[in-house]
């Protein structure tokens, strides 16, 4: 099973939509092994609602945290340490029943795990490749280029870049300064729905198969 991290520019980005059109479009499994806040539902749950094949299993989080906010502000806050090594191991005994499990991060990649360790130290534990999501907004240019130059330093292989909503045209700029191919560009959307995630799914699935 090929395991792809997904990882974005921030927080509030759109990685839970951009995960559930990739699920959709793949028929991947859907992890998400750090959830930090549940008051309005988990983002497992929300993939859950969104997507509409019948192939894609949505495996339960490692650490579910009450409180929104920087993971290892979160743990502390319940009295636990975040184990990226216990996490590794739930990975290694996931379900072998899919090609592909798209693992969605929190936040960003240099969003502190616990006093030593960051997501980015996780994306390489798990031996996983990377989607960027890059939301465009005032600022996201800087953001997505500082997030694939650490991934550069840090020797993680980028599929691609994931774009969603539309501030200005700057996508083939960003693909053009990094190298990086450009897997697809979500539009706009207040009312997320099935029928949503399933066009845009179809939308990117024939560039998405030919990177991964």
């Amino acid at each position: 099973m090929r395991s792809i991290f997904i990882t974005g520019t921030g927080t509030g980005i759109g990685k839970t939509v951009c995960s559930a059109v990739l699920a959709e479009a793949l028929g991947a499994d859907y992890w998400k092994p750090i959830q930090a806040g549940y008051e309005d539902g988990t983002d497992a749950g929300a993939v859950h609602q969104l997507i509409s094949n019948d192939r894609t299993h949505i495996h339960p989080e490692v650490y579910k945290l009450a409180l929104p906010a920087s993971p290892h502000i979160s743990a502390r806050e319940e009295g636990i340490r975040i184990d990226t090594d216990f996490i590794a191991a739930a990975h290694a005994r996931l379900q072998r029943q899919n090609d592909v499990l798209l693992i969605e991060g929190a936040g960003g990649i240099m969003v502190p795990l616990n006093e030593q360790e960051f997501v980015i130290d996780l994306i390489r534990k798990l031996d996983a490749s990377v989607i960027i999501v890059s939301r465009n907004y005032l600022g996201s240019i800087n953001h997505s280029l500082l997030t694939a130059m650490a991934l550069e330093k840090y020797q993680i292989p980028v599929i691609g870049w994931l774009f969603n909503d539309h501030f200005m045209d700057y996508e083939d700029e960003l693909v053009g300064w990094t190298g990086i191919p450009k897997i697809g560009s979500l539009p706009w959307e207040e009312h997320m729905d099935k029928a949503f995630i399933a066009t845009q799914a179809e939308q990117i699935r024939p560039a998405l198969r030919m990177l991964i």
